[in-house]
């Protein structure tokens, strides 16, 4: 249901921040400037759309997320009447969204609440970001030290870590070169070379500190499929970033203009605005409701807090993901007395609720960032969102690098104190 209250937001957003909608709507609707000017919204409702518009909208909803976050705090147990507020009232908690949504448009003094607003924004994005990063690198060592588990009983375990491991440096190394041969040529294109240059070079560096002699020894677990998922997500990234570039447009030896540093079979894609904005927002929608709900979890908050299963109690499995064999051992034999309960929550919440609360908050205002172009908000429009934006540009390469220093100073971070605390 918080999902659904999400998506219906982002939604909301995306209308907001769409031209072609407001033009529909203007030529479709009755009465159209008159309903405008009953709701004091402006003689078009100009009000109404825009990036301010998806401000105060998605203000409304962090404070939202932000109050349940403070009412959900130490919920041990889902008898609670707090724990009851989180899990019912379902009517009267939209309501409450749709009055906080609605209720943003009377702040006073509006300029400086969107200034501020922003950099609060800003930061909370960048949170989002980071605890996305941080998951990332914690999936990299649990998916080796899992199956490197296996090889104690099962020596098939070294071949399937040795096939992947190809298969992500396999596919780092080709998306790279791959960039190289469309996003570069000959004269030109310095940035794009100087980026690919940086991003490889990184590549081979924590592959090459994940192997290093003094990693390994205070580090056993570390190894060449940490460094190759990374590889492939900084690959990603990338590509990722240069494809959100805006367009370099030169004149050619006839006097036309020429797109460079481009495919020149991509540049196709962009002619249906309507349907690439469509497309990409759903991507958009889902790749944040994901990274909300994966994020939520109880292993992800014991991640984020370095708390790890022990590496004896660790059972190699294909799908490690879906849970340790450590704690479904014991329930599956109980199982086998009585009646098989999934969720109990009587001692425990499965999850964090108020954990769950701020990870939804920090997403409201990455949502917000997104949508309005992150600084360059005020040219920003869902139909323009993915034909090239520096600032989208520059938060995806800054994401990459930020990924690959989180994973050097889970590598190094021993060396300087070795604790419990850092060992993967």
């Amino acid at each position: 249901m918080y999902a659904l209250y999400f998506i219906l937001v982002i939604v909301v957003c995306c209308i907001m921040m769409s031209n072609t909608v407001a033009n529909e709507m203007r030529e479709h609707i009755p009465f159209f400037e008159d309903i405008c000017k009953g709701i004091k919204a402006g003689d078009t409702c100009e009000k109404l759309v825009g990036y301010s518009a998806v401000y105060r909208v998605c203000f409304g909803m962090a404070c939202f997320f932000f109050i349940f976050c403070l009412l959900t705090l130490k919920i041990n147990n889902s008898k609670s009447c707090r724990a009851y507020i989180h899990n019912g009232f379902w009517f009267f908690k939209l309501l409450l969204l749709g009055a906080m949504c609605s209720g943003a448009f009377f702040i006073p003094d509006q300029e400086t609440f969107l200034n501020a607003w922003r950099y609060v924004g800003a930061v909370g994005g960048f949170l989002f970001i980071g605890i996305q990063l941080l998951l990332l690198v914690e999936f990299a060592h649990k998916w080796n030290k899992n199956w490197t588990a296996g090889t104690a009983s099962n020596k098939l375990w070294y071949a399937s870590l040795s096939l992947v491991t190809l298969i992500m440096y396999s596919i780092a190394t080709g998306g790279l070169i791959l960039m190289a041969v469309f996003y570069t040529q000959k004269d030109g294109c310095v940035e794009n070379k100087i980026l690919l240059g940086i991003n490889g070079g990184l590549c081979l560096l924590i592959s090459a500190v994940a192997i290093s002699p003094c990693v390994q020894n205070r580090q056993p677990h570390s190894g060449l499929l940490q460094s190759g998922l990374i590889s492939c997500y900084v690959t990603y990234l990338t590509f990722s970033a240069l494809s959100s570039k805006p367009v370099e447009v030169v004149l050619d030896q006839h006097g036309k203009n020429v797109t460079i540093c481009v495919p020149d079979f991509g540049q196709d894609l962009y002619r249906d605005k309507n349907l690439v904005a469509g497309l990409g927002t759903t991507l958009l929608c889902a790749c944040i409701l994901y990274s909300c709900l994966t994020s939520t979890t109880r292993s992800s908050s014991d991640a984020l807090q370095g708390r790890y299963a022990a590496p004896e109690l660790e059972v190699a499995r294909c799908c490690f993901c879906f849970g340790s064999g450590g704690e479904d051992t014991e329930e599956q034999q109980n199982v086998k007395e009585g009646p098989r309960v999934i969720y109990d929550e009587k001692r425990s919440t499965v999850y964090s609720y108020a954990y769950f609360h701020f990870v939804f908050f920090l997403a409201s205002l990455y949502v917000m960032m997104t949508v309005t172009n992150w600084f360059n908000y005020e040219s920003a429009n869902i139909e323009t969102f993915f034909s090239g934006s520096w600032s989208i540009f520059w938060v995806k390469m800054a994401s990459c690098w930020i990924c690959v220093l989180l994973y050097l100073g889970t590598l190094v971070a021993p060396l300087c104190r070795p604790s419990p605390h850092f060992s993967v």
